[in-house]
């Protein structure tokens, strides 16, 4: 067999992988991208067509390549993130090999060795640069659902026309979940949501964005180690918020004042009825006290300092559950189709070596694993809350850049003191 050996192999072409590569080459360092699919490939293919980003462009911070537009504060659309992805892929030029899927990487006394749908490649260093978002996640239940309900994930959407006519069921209040039950609402559909205990948060609050303020407070410079949860933290649920039309709050309690039907947690199927816990006030409620307490952190940031701003408020309900509603007939409902918007699950089964803990998720700081050379980049929380975003992505790569080039020199020289970035 073939065999193709470089100092550095990156797994994965999005904005992480290309992050990677851009400070590698600047470093001088042999590396591949190897990309199973094509370069972002998931911007393009798991986005509904009304997406935008819930951060504020000035976020979008990629390696010597910050957002440059008119609207800092804004939020790009889908046709446009896409272009500054692309932009950004222009820029970096990276050696990428498109359609290369990596079937399973092993670790030898010589460094790494890949084997793909391409042949083999070896590496004296890898980088996992594919995300943590792989797998759709689906229940068991969903087999049972009657054949004639059409049935997507959330990275299938991409309007309410592409559903059949009908009431439609959205499963899962996170930022999809919400998003699209939105999307699906403002459509003139008729939408039932079941909710979880995702926490929501404002747009704008006392004059700014909240993530204006959030990052005036250091937020995102906070390590994971720091974090009241720690490394808890990776498991949450994004708050649900919106950047369309120029940005608002999402609350699903007015929602239901304008007609949507909102349920607790699924967890069961009995026939073709679905069966809810009687936790949507618990819901509901928890999803305002996270909003409420974002909002008086920034009160106590802004009175600490003595910022003249807008007076502040407390969020009060708008809608109580009357009862709580613990079914819902998909027949008698007329239910068309269901979205089920409940995540991801990680998969790094072809990743044959022993850095992952009983979870399946690896183990590390800052991406650097207890095994020399192995590296994993672009997972949430990895190191700051932008470690899985555009804001954070440059300073997580930079940091492994460093790594990989003190390894790299003391391979080469074993009596050399390898460099290390500041942690």
């Amino acid at each position: 067999m073939n065999t193709t050996h470089f100092d550095v192999l990156i797994i994965g072409g999005g904005q992480a992988g290309l992050s990677m590569s851009y400070y590698l080459q600047q470093r001088g360092l042999s590396h591949v991208v190897l990309e199973k699919n094509s370069v972002m490939h998931s911007w393009r293919t798991q986005r509904w067509d009304t997406f935008c980003l819930v951060t504020p462009n000035w976020q979008c911070a990629l390696p010597d390549y910050p957002y440059t537009g008119s609207d800092p504060h804004g939020f790009m659309k889908k046709d446009e993130l896409i272009a500054y992805l692309d932009g950004f892929a222009r820029h970096v030029a990276a050696p990428v090999r498109e359609g290369v899927a990596v079937t399973r990487l092993t670790r030898g006394e010589s460094g790494f060795t890949a084997d793909t749908s391409a042949g083999r490649f070896t590496a004296t260093q890898v980088v996992v640069a594919s995300g943590g978002y792989h797998a759709p996640i689906v229940p068991r239940m969903a087999e049972r659902i009657p054949a004639h309900v059409v049935q997507v994930h959330s990275a299938q959407y991409r309007n309410p026309a592409s559903l059949p006519e009908g009431p439609v069921l959205v499963v899962g209040s996170g930022q999809s979940g919400a998003q699209i039950a939105e999307d699906l609402h403002l459509a003139g559909r008729k939408v039932h949501l079941a909710t979880g205990d995702a926490p929501r948060c404002a747009r704008f609050y006392r004059g700014k964005d909240v993530v204006d303020w959030l990052a005036d407070m250091n937020y995102y410079e906070m390590p994971v180690e720091q974090h009241p949860l720690k490394e808890g933290v990776r498991d949450n649920t994004n708050h649900y918020v919106t950047g369309r039309d120029g940005g608002r709050d999402i609350d699903l309690r007015r929602f239901a004042l304008e007609g949507m039907e909102l349920y607790g947690r699924l967890h069961g199927l009995e026939g073709s009825t679905l069966q809810f816990a009687p936790d949507l006030a618990a819901n509901l409620q928890h999803g305002d006290d996270i909003y409420n307490g974002i909002n008086a952190s920034i009160d106590k940031f802004i009175a600490a300092r003595g910022i003249d701003a807008p007076p502040g408020a407390v969020y009060e309900p708008v809608w109580h559950p009357a009862a709580e509603r613990t079914a819902l007939d998909l027949e008698s409902a007329s239910i068309a189709a269901i979205v089920w918007c409940i995540g991801f699950t990680p998969d790094f089964s072809w990743v044959d070596i022993p850095v992952f803990s009983g979870r399946s998720y690896p183990g590390h700081h800052r991406g650097v694993t207890d095994l020399p050379g192995l590296y994993f980049l672009g997972l949430p929380w990895l190191h700051t809350w932008g470690s899985g975003r555009f804001s954070g992505i440059a300073r997580d790569a930079l940091f492994l850049a460093e790594q990989i080039t003190g390894l790299h020199a003391l391979v080469a020289d074993p009596a050399a003191t390898p460099q290390r970035a500041a942690a």
